[in-house]
């Protein structure tokens, strides 16, 4: 497994998510996972914050290996949704993408559209995806 890229995260991003993790039980996975990710990071002032960093609510898309590419925002719990691509800062990829600068690699747990006839439109499978954080990281980011 590679070693996961250095992190950087804006004082006001901390302060939030701080917020979000007090509200969490101690042993939650998802506590555990994030707390992980925010000891580790740098920690900058926002408007030091480089325009190529996943912050919250940055729209982020991804390219894999074999060439597929999807998008996803991270969010706040509170703002997540089932569609896939609004995705928690307390899920293991939303974990993941905070902080990241583009360019970086992470190997993520995606739904994925499958593609077959007897399939609908809308049906996911969840795998494993190594992807590169490959656009302006920036684009959707509150100003």
């Amino acid at each position: 497994m590679n070693p996961k890229p250095a992190i950087t995260v804006s004082s006001r991003d901390l302060e939030r998510l701080e917020a979000v993790l007090a509200t969490l039980p101690f042993d939650a996975a998802a506590r555990t996972q994030l707390r992980s990710e925010l000891d580790r990071a740098d920690v900058l002032a926002p408007e030091q914050m480089p325009a190529n960093v996943v912050t919250m609510n940055s729209v982020v898309r991804f390219r894999t290996g074999a060439g597929e590419s999807f998008q996803r925002a991270l969010v706040y719990p509170r703002d997540a949704r089932a569609d896939g691509e609004h995705v928690s800062v307390l899920a293991p990829v939303g974990a993941a993408m905070l902080g990241l600068t583009v360019g970086d690699s992470i190997e993520c747990r995606v739904r994925v559209a499958r593609r077959s006839k007897y399939a609908s439109p809308n049906s996911c499978t969840s795998r494993n995806v190594p992807a590169t954080c490959i656009a302006d990281a920036a684009a959707g980011r509150p100003r």
